[in-house]
Parts: C-alpha cells; sequence; structure tokens
C-alpha cells in the first residue's frame, strides 16, 4: 500500500476534492453519453443489471409479505434511484435495502409499521444528508485506516457468503424470525432442490471464470478464446435470473390468475410523534453507523478499487445521494435503500462497468412496477432460493477479496481482528470502534516516548561521550 504524504499511517486516499474544496459539496450533472456509454457490451452491462438480486429480492420479498410495504411503490422508485445513481456516478452504483432496518422490522414483536419503517429511513437519511453536506463524511473518509475499512469490507463479505451457503442448503422462510428463517436442509432435487442451485453455480464459474476483469487480461485470453465466443461475453447472471422467472411459474402456474395490472396507487404516508420514536430508536440507531461505514466509506473505496481509472467517487456526493432518495421516497411508502459494497461488487463481478447497467436494471423495475405493481409479489414467492443463494455467494466472495491489498502482518492483523468482531458481534459498528482501538494502539507502540520525555538510552549516551 502506498504510503500517503510520508506518513506511516496507511489512510484512505481523498475523496476527490481539492483541499480548498474540502467543506464544499459541488453539484453538477455529467453527460448521460459518458455515464450510460456502454465500456465492454451490451450482454455483460445486461449481466451486470441483476448481479446484486441476491440480496435486494429476499429483504424487499419479506417487507412485502411480513410489514406489507408495497412492493409496486419501492419498484418504481428504486427505478428511478437506479437510473439517477447511474448518471450522476458513471458506475453500475447499487440502490439495496437498508439491512439493520429490515432486520429489525422483521423481528421486532409486533413487527414494525409501515410508518415506523419509513420514520426509521428518514432518521438514517436526514443523519447521512447532514454528514455529506457539511463535510463531515469526507473528513471521516480520509482519516479512517485503511485495514479498518477492509475489516469492514471483508466482514460484510463473509457474511454475505455464509447467508447464501445457507440458503443454498436450507429451505428459507422469509417471513420468519432471523433465528427460525432456515429450517429443514432442502432436497436435492426438485424446483428449488440443492442440484438446481450447483447446477447454476457450476455454469456461473464456468461463464465468469474468478471474476478476472478480462480488459486487463485480454491478451492472455485471446489465445484462451481464439476458436469460440468468449464465455465473458455471456450474460451469465442475467440467464440464471430469467431460469429462476421461468421456473416461478412452473412451481405454481395459478400465480397468473392472482396477477393484477396496473401500478399501485401512490400514497404520502402519514407518520405520528410515537412512529418517529419508535423508527428512531430502534431501527435507525443501528442502521446509521451501518450506512456510514457500508454505504458510504466501503462503497467509495471499493469503486476506486474496481475503476482506478475514474475519478474517485466523494464521500460527500455518495452521502447526500443515499440521504437524498430517501428522504423522498420514503414519505410515499418506498422501502429505505442505500448503497451497499456487496451490491456494488455483485454487479461488477457479473459485467456491470458503467452506469448503463443500473440503467437497464432500472428500466425492468419500472415495467414491472408499472404493470404489475404490487401483485409481482406473487412470482418473487416463488422464486427459488436456491439460485438467489447462488447470486449472494459471488457478490459476497467479491467483496470479501477486495481485503487482499493489505501489505504487511500489522495490517492484516488490524484487518481480521475487525472483521472477525464485526461477525461475532453481528455490529459493523463495534468492529469498526475495535478495529480503531486497535490501529491507534499500535500506531502508539512506535512513539518514542523516552524522546518525548527528555529519557536518554544507554546508548544515546555512549554516542555523546
Amino acid at each position: 500500500m502506498a504510503d500517503s504524504g510520508g506518513s506511516s499511517a496507511p489512510l484512505l486516499p481523498g475523496d476527490g476534492a481539492s483541499n480548498r474544496n474540502r467543506c464544499c459539496w459541488r453539484f453538477s450533472i455529467p453527460s448521460p453519453a459518458t455515464s450510460f456509454r456502454i465500456k465492454t457490451s451490451v450482454w455483460a452491462e445486461l449481466g451486470g443489471a441483476v448481479g446484486d438480486l441476491g440480496t435486494y429480492i429476499p429483504i424487499v420479498l419479506a417487507l412485502t409479505l411480513v410489514n406489507h410495504i408495497d412492493l409496486g411503490t419501492t419498484l418504481i422508485f428504486t427505478a428511478f434511484y437506479n437510473a439517477i445513481t447511474g448518471l450522476l456516478f458513471g458506475i453500475p452504483m447499487p440502490v439495496q435495502p437498508m439491512k439493520s432496518i429490515a432486520a429489525v422490522a422483521l423481528s421486532a414483536s409486533p413487527h414494525l409499521t409501515i410508518p415506523q419503517i419509513m420514520a426509521a429511513g428518514l432518521s438514517t437519511a436526514a443523519v447521512l444528508f447532514l454528514l455529506g453536506i457539511t463535510g463531515l463524511m469526507s473528513t471521516l473518509y480520509r482519516i479512517l485506516p485503511l485495514p479498518v475499512v477492509r475489516g469492514i469490507q471483508l466482514s460484510q463479505g463473509l457474511a454475505f457468503a455464509f447467508s447464501a451457503i445457507k440458503y443454498i442448503r436450507y429451505d428459507q422462510d422469509f417471513t420468519a424470525s432471523t433465528s427460525s428463517s432456515s429450517s429443514s436442509p432442502r432436497s436435492w432435487l426438485g424446483l428449488d432442490g440443492i442440484i438446481l442451485a450447483l447446477v447454476a453455480l457450476l455454469f456461473l464459474v464456468i461463464s465468469t471464470g474468478s471474476g478476472d476483469d478480462q480488459e486487463r487480461n485480454a491478451n492472455r485470453d485471446r489465445s484462451r478464446t481464439r476458436s469460440c465466443m468468449p464465455v465473458s461475453r455471456i450474460p451469465s447472471a442475467l440467464i440464471v435470473f430469467l431460469v429462476g422467472i421461468l421456473i416461478c411459474f412452473i412451481r405454481d402456474p395459478s400465480i397468473l390468475q392472482n396477477l393484477k395490472f396496473g401500478p399501485s396507487a401512490i400514497t404520502i404516508t402519514s407518520i405520528t410523534w410515537d412512529d418517529w420514536k419508535i423508527g428512531f430508536f430502534q431501527a435507525a440507531v443501528p442502521q446509521i453507523p451501518l450506512s456510514v461505514l457500508n454505504s458510504v466509506i466501503a462503497v467509495c473505496k471499493l469503486s476506486s478499487d474496481l475503476f482506478p481509472e475514474k475519478t474517485e467517487l466523494s464521500a460527500t456526493s455518495v452521502s447526500v445521494s443515499v440521504g437524498f432518495m430517501n428522504l423522498i421516497g420514503c414519505w410515499f411508502g418506498a422501502m429505505p435503500v442505500c448503497h451497499g459494497a456487496g451490491g456494488l461488487a455483485g454487479q461488477y463481478r457479473f459485467g456491470g462497468r458503467s452506469g448503463a447497467s443500473v440503467l437497464f436494471l432500472a428500466i425492468g423495475k419500472l415495467i414491472l412496477g408499472l404493470v404489475f405493481g404490487n401483485s409481482f409479489v406473487t412470482i418473487l414467492s416463488q422464486f427459488p432460493i436456491g439460485i438467489l443463494g447462488v447470486l449472494l455467494l459471488f457478490s459476497g466472495i467479491e467483496l470479501a477479496m477486495a481485503s487482499r491489498d493489505m501489505n504487511s502482518k500489522e495490517e492484516s492483523f488490524v484487518m481480521l481482528v475487525c472483521a472477525a468482531v464485526s461477525m461475532t458481534g453481528s455490529s459493523a459498528a463495534l468492529g469498526f470502534v475495535c478495529g480503531i482501538i486497535l490501529y491507534a494502539v499500535l500506531r502508539l507502540r512506535e512513539v518514542d516516548w523516552c524522546g518525548l520525555v527528555g529519557i536518554r538510552g544507554k546508548d544515546d549516551a555512549i554516542e555523546e561521550n
């Protein structure tokens, strides 16, 4: 890892702003021709478009069935979010559910109501918006030690991978509490069996390999694929997702009768003072540190790793983006969302290289939201969970592999302790605090305390004589 400014502390790079403008947020809209320009192929961008659905679908499905969030409204609003962020950032910027809010909403007894969920989303959004426009998020991004950020990324990636294995091996009940969502072992055969998931896994491995960027390995790949169509051009994730949709209708042909055409009615959510209190203290408080770390800090760092040729994302703009989306959508009952490093890793892993990838996803969501509305949940409820697990597995592994750039044992030590605490305590905030403390202690060991207090060592005295 490169040392910045001669300092021994491995800090994150700046957020793309000059020193004069670190506390200012300058807004400009890039050209659509630049943001949506196809970097590799249309098929690759289409494959990347569905790369983050392994996390998106289970949470959206659970919130729709349990908490009665309107799926049609969520699809329409997240479609606009995808299109706008794809334009502004020019990369496959994901729009993911706020996972801590969703976990609390599903596990609380009684379950959180829609106004309480929206209050949690609005509270989190307000905090991130303020952190962004005041420049505090950019300051935090610059001073955070890289090993701590890598530890958060590693823990999130492994958590996704572990959840993916559970999806593949066990039947899932997303309407149940977290502790009882995984029940009996999944059968090997059937339209949602382990064999189907393994076939999808094998297909994705054959078609995408280890996820190496083909543009950086063009010479090596040209000799291997001269006589046939490069498998990297196959929209593998899109094919797997479409097969899953087809299986939905095979598993339950009656879902066609339950589909209703037309968008959902969009209404303004009425939030009482009690809803604000419950939403903030129960759901927003655990979500805020996760959003700061995974939705802003980790996303900015991962984007610089995946897209080194692009100008580094501003932590300010990403933070304001998360805040702005929810300050609008939550008032209309749309699911609270954020950007996520796991979603970005998944979309990149399956071919997403530009804003065109999430634009394609936005078009698909908008069509589904306008045509089927909330009734689309009848289709998603039959989607093979094992296939979702396979997509989620690749996203998690891609995110975890971002931590492979630790260049010393000390950096790896901080990263692994941070990741271990995050996973054991199920709290990114706890792992972050422990990582910062450990990093500070290691830095203190390098301080020349004797020199500071004026105590000379024996060797120094001999040299003077």
